[in-house]
């Protein structure tokens, strides 16, 4: 107790002019308008900002699950699609991409589905824009996914235009544009024109969007065009996709393999 009056005495003259400013500033708030009003308007503009953060928090983990419910919801419709279209034998599931690269050679992605999933190897995946790749390993939780951007992946495809029938791959440059060959020379190949998944294979149903011709070169004496694509999947931002289970899949598969 000694000690706190002490401490008190000695530093007595500074708590005495801090009282007189509180006092004196109180006074000059309560008795003057201009100042009042500064005061409230600094208070509510710390309000509103503290409000404002507040929203901005709540809206982004709100809209992450809108964005979740959004993607459930396009995979339900695009089931409803698929039956009244007579694909019985095509499930889409849903899935989150949780792992990516697109800057190597070799791109994989990891998504939240595996064999408990009924996700199985060689499937394909896809998202609300087109094709994104071909499950390569599976887990009992996860499953790892080759992308029609990595240099070891080969897509069947067509012409939607015409059915003229060729094939996508990427030269590892670019994940916006992948390169179609094996078209003929004598094939009319105009910019624009729209690349679509071609059915001969049951990793994907015929029809799927894949992108569009950006450029095509024909030099002479070659035999085939260069084409460059635009992938209309963004796999910068690729976050929801699909699995495509075909449940002949499997049926087909052994049956082509019985041919060797």
């Amino acid at each position: 107790m000694q000690n706190l009056l002490k401490i008190l005495l000695r530093y007595s003259n500074f708590l005495v002019f801090i009282v007189l400013e509180v006092a004196a500033f109180m006074l000059l708030v309560l008795n003057n308008a201009y100042p009042r009003s500064s005061l409230l308007s600094t208070a509510n503009d710390v309000v509103a900002w503290q409000n404002e953060q507040v929203r901005e928090v709540t809206g982004y983990f709100q809209l992450r699950g809108m964005n979740e419910q959004l993607a459930a919801e396009n995979t339900a419709l695009r089931n409803q699609i698929a039956t009244l279209e007579g694909q019985t034998c095509i499930y889409y599931e849903p899935a989150k991409v949780v792992q990516m690269t697109t800057d190597q050679l070799h791109n994989y992605l990891t998504i939240n589905r595996g064999s408990k999933d009924g996700i199985e190897r060689g499937q394909g995946i896809r998202n609300k824009d087109g094709v994104v790749g071909i499950v390569r390993t599976v887990g009992l939780n996860y499953s790892v996914v080759l992308p029609i951007i990595n240099t070891h992946t080969n897509l069947s495809c067509r012409f939607a235009k015409n059915d003229y029938i060729g094939t996508l791959q990427w030269d590892g440059k670019d994940s916006r544009f992948a390169q179609l060959t094996d078209v003929a020379a004598h094939m009319v190949v105009n910019p624009g024109d729209t690349i679509i998944t071609s059915g001969l294979s049951p990793v994907f149903p015929e029809g799927i969007p894949v992108g569009t011709v950006e450029n095509s070169t024909l030099y002479e004496g070659d035999s085939y065009h260069t084409i460059r694509i635009r992938l209309f999947t963004n796999f910068k931002r690729l976050k929801y996709v699909e699995v495509v289970q075909n449940a002949d899949q499997k049926e087909l598969e052994e049956l082509e393999n019985g041919l060797d």
